[in-house]
């Protein structure tokens, strides 16, 4: 069954915040393959011309995702979760993400489509830090394949 296209435009309540951790970052870093010194030494950040370390770009996908939940656990948008993958991923960065920032992420249901029965949902996640100020726009587009026919 078709998503209900009256849920495009739908925000979702900002998330609780998330305090980015200089270990997290490190393990996140490791995690990838990663080497730059500016995830893991302070010094090497800030002569970069950070405060502190940063993170790698993906690292916000974390956090972005799980703000996501609330759309794909909202009942009455109806999406079968067993039928979802991942489709695509996408950030638009106004500054790195630090260590010691704390994020919210509210989450926007920009787009729903149908094609070959396959439901695809478009959702923007706004990342601002306790200021308030934006950090970055994570877009990220899931498909709920269609359902096998009996």
């Amino acid at each position: 069954m078709a998503l209900d296209q009256s849920f495009v435009g739908r925000t979702y309540p900002p998330t609780d915040p998330y305090e980015v951790g200089r270990e997290k970052i490190r393990e996140f870093a490791e995690a990838i393959g990663d080497t730059n010194p500016a995830y893991t030494d302070a010094d090497a950040a800030k002569a970069l011309g950070h405060s502190e370390v940063i993170a790698p770009p993906t690292f916000v996908f974390a956090i972005t995702f799980k703000a996501a939940g609330q759309v794909v656990e909202d009942p009455q948008l109806g999406l079968d979760y067993s039928r979802v993958v991942h489709g695509d991923q996408k950030f638009a960065y106004t500054r790195p993400v630090r260590s010691g920032d704390r994020l919210s992420v509210t989450s926007t249901i920009e787009a729903i489509k149908t094609m070959a029965g396959n439901d695809i949902i478009d959702i923007r996640g706004e990342v601002h830090d306790e200021a308030g100020e934006h950090v970055v726009t994570a877009f990220t587009k899931l498909v709920a394949r269609a359902a096998k026919e009996a």
